[in-house]
């Protein structure tokens, strides 16, 4: 499911109506800021309209076969157009669902333009502020690029482990798999094992009882001979006396 985007109509900060280009103000370069270090000579830019155009550039379109472009305007806000911005955010904010807590593009989009409203409105009382909220703007913009940067590298780190980790599971289940396979083995090796020794053992215990047997039976047989020869001595030697 993908991130909802902030439409294009959508736009907290106030312009001025749309007007057709004509091919004059085609050729007319339009002054920018400084993409190095984004801050603006107030020697060479002294009118307010081309301090807002240098801050917020014009939007252009084409509709219609015409060129089409739309500056921001630079009437000065009121105290009700700051309480209409504030309704119009919280509105926007509610429409569009955005997140209140954690990252939210849409929450980022909606307050990066009341912000430009914001130096919009103050620029127009001084530039001089208006540009230094210029500065602070791009410095907060350039800190959230960083930190997306980080979260990106860090989701990538994230998967690569997340990867390794799920390679390293396969080996330590296919090793785990060896070792089951080794271990039954060995439990059947231990089986034979002491199968055979009780085997023997009864081999043995049998050979020790009829050793025994054998042994008693020579034994009585030798006392049987022993006391015949001594009654055939007895009755050799009791006729003589």
């Amino acid at each position: 499911m993908g991130e909802k985007i902030v439409p294009l109509e959508m736009n907290l900060v106030r312009y001025s109506n749309p007007i057709a280009v004509t091919e004059r103000e085609e050729k007319m370069a339009i002054k920018k800021l400084d993409e190095k270090d984004g801050l603006i000579s107030t020697e060479k830019i002294k009118e307010c309209d081309e301090i807002l155009n240098c801050i917020l550039p014009p939007r252009e379109w084409e509709e219609n076969g015409k060129q089409w472009r739309q500056k921001v305007s630079n009437q000065p806000a009121t105290r009700m157009d700051v309480i209409k911005l504030t309704e119009m955010l919280d509105m926007s904010l509610q429409h569009l669902q955005a997140r209140e807590t954690g990252i939210c593009p849409i929450r980022r989009a909606l307050y990066s333009q009341c912000f430009d409203e914001i130096i919009r409105q103050v620029t127009i009382n001084c530039a001089e502020r208006g540009l230094l909220l210029l500065k602070v703007r791009d410095e907060l913009k350039m800190t959230m690029d960083a930190y997306r940067s980080l979260y990106e590298s860090s989701i990538a780190f994230g998967i690569r482990k997340s990867l390794s980790a799920e390679h390293n599971k396969l080996d330590m289940q296919d090793r785990l798999t060896e070792l089951e396979v080794e271990k039954q083995k060995i439990k059947d090796d231990l089986a034979t094992a002491i199968a055979k020794y009780e085997m023997a053992q009864r081999q043995g215990t049998e050979q020790r009882i009829a050793e025994q047997q054998r042994h008693n039976e020579e034994i009585n047989f030798l006392k049987r001979s022993n006391q015949q020869l001594k009654a055939q001595l007895e009755g050799i030697i009791a006729p003589k006396k």
